[in-house]
C-alpha cells in the first residue's frame, strides 16, 4: 500500500466488498491483517490525486491480487482512527474478474472466500458486518470466478 494521504485533517480511504456466487450461494472475500490480527474487508488510504473509486479498486488488487469491476457504492464509514484522526472510508460492491498470484505479506497474510453467514461471524468489526446487509446478490459474480478456498 502506498503512503497515506488525507484531505485536510480527515483521512480518506476506500475499499471493496468483493462478492461472487459459490456452491452454497453468495461468498465474500475477506482479508487477515497480521499487524492487527483481525479479519476485515480490503481497504486503504487514498494516494494524492486519486479518486475514492480508483483507490478502492487499487486497494482490493494490492491486498488480494484480485482485479475487480466496481459496482454500486455502499454505505461509508466514519470513525476516529488509531491515531485520533477522523477517517472516512467509502465502499463499493465489486465483482471479481481475474486473480494474479496472491503472496502473503506483512499487510495481508491470508485471504478467504466465505459465505455471508460466516463473514458475519469472522469479520472483526461491526461496521464491516453491517455492510454485508447491503450486498446485492444479483450483482455477485454469476460465474463464481476463480478458485474456491
Amino acid at each position: 500500500m502506498a503512503s497515506a494521504r488525507g484531505t485536510g485533517e480527515r483521512v480518506e480511504a476506500a475499499g471493496g466488498v468483493v462478492t461472487r456466487v459459490g456452491p452454497a450461494g453468495v461468498e465474500v472475500l475477506v482479508v487477515h491483517r497480521p499487524k492487527y490480527d483481525d479479519w476485515s474487508l480490503p481497504k486503504g488510504k487514498l494516494e494524492r490525486g486519486e479518486t475514492h473509486e480508483a483507490a478502492a479498486r487499487r486497494e482490493v488488487r494490492e491486498e488480494t491480487a484480485w482485479e475487480c469491476d466496481v459496482g454500486r457504492e455502499l454505505s461509508e464509514h466514519r470513525y476516529i482512527d488509531r491515531r485520533g484522526r477522523p477517517k472516512r472510508v467509502r465502499y463499493w460492491q465489486m465483482r471479481p474478474l481475474r486473480q494474479e498470484r496472491f503472496t502473503p505479506n506483512d499487510e495481508v497474510d491470508e485471504i478467504r472466500w466465505i459465505s455471508e453467514a460466516e463473514a458475519a461471524t469472522l469479520l472483526s468489526y461491526d461496521s464491516d458486518r453491517r455492510l454485508l446487509g447491503e450486498i446485492d446478490s444479483a450483482s455477485a459474480d454469476p460465474r463464481g470466478a476463480g478458485e474456491h478456498g
